[in-house]
C-alpha cells in the first residue's frame, strides 16, 4: 500500500515557510542608529548609560505628542505601543545598569541622571494614569502595561537609589586597595 506525503508535510512545509517571516517582524523599539551608538559606546559605561537615559526619554515624548496631537487615530492602540517600546527601553537601561554594578565599574555620575529621569519618568506616567481627557474605554487597552510601567519605574527607582550606595562603596574600596598597592 502507497503511502501518501499528505497533511504533516504540507504543514510542516507551511511552517519552515512562514516562521522565518514571522521572525523577522520582531519588533525592536529601538532605531538601527541608537543600535549603533549604543554598541560604539559597549565599554563606556558612562555614556552607554547616558544613551539609555536620553532614548528612553524620547519614547516618552514621542507618547506625549502623539497623546496631545488632535489628528492622532487609534490613540489606545498607539498608547500601547507607546508604552511598550519606553518599558522595553527602559528594562534595557536597567539591564545595563546591573551588568556595569556587577562588573564593579564606576557609574555615579550616570546613576545621577537615571533617578533623575526616573523621577521624570514616575510623574509623567501618572499624569498619563490621570489623564482627564481619556475615555474608560480607551484607557482599558493599555491600562495593564500602563500599570506595569508604573510598577517598574517606581521599583527601579528605588534600586537606582540603593545603588547609589552600593557603588560609591565599592568605589571606596577600590581607592583604598589602590592607595594600599602604591
Amino acid at each position: 500500500m502507497k503511502r501518501r506525503a499528505g497533511i504533516p508535510v504540507v504543514l510542516s512545509l507551511f511552517l519552515l515557510a512562514i516562521l522565518p517571516g514571522r521572525a523577522q517582524r520582531r519588533h525592536d523599539p529601538l532605531t538601527q542608529l541608537e543600535i549603533n551608538q549604543l554598541r560604539d559606546a559597549m565599554v563606556e559605561p558612562d555614556q552607554r548609560l547616558k544613551l539609555y537615559v536620553t532614548f528612553t526619554r524620547d519614547r516618552m515624548t514621542k507618547l506625549e505628542q502623539m497623546r496631545s496631537d488632535p489628528k492622532t487615530t487609534d490613540r489606545a492602540r498607539q498608547t500601547h505601543d507607546m508604552l511598550a517600546d519606553f518599558l522595553a527601553v527602559y528594562d534595557e537601561l536597567n539591564d545595563n545598569v546591573e551588568m556595569y554594578v556587577g562588573r564593579k565599574d564606576d557609574i555615579r555620575k550616570p546613576l545621577k541622571l537615571i533617578i533623575e529621569a526616573d523621577t521624570e519618568f514616575q510623574s509623567k506616567l501618572r499624569a498619563l494614569k490621570d489623564s482627564a481627557n481619556t475615555d474608560a474605554a480607551e484607557s482599558k487597552q493599555y491600562e495593564f502595561l500602563l500599570s506595569n510601567a508604573i510598577e517598574t519605574v517606581d521599583a527601579s527607582a528605588d534600586d537606582h537609589r540603593g545603588t547609589v550606595a552600593e557603588v560609591q562603596e565599592y568605589v571606596k574600596h577600590k581607592k583604598k586597595i589602590n592607595r594600599e598597592t602604591k
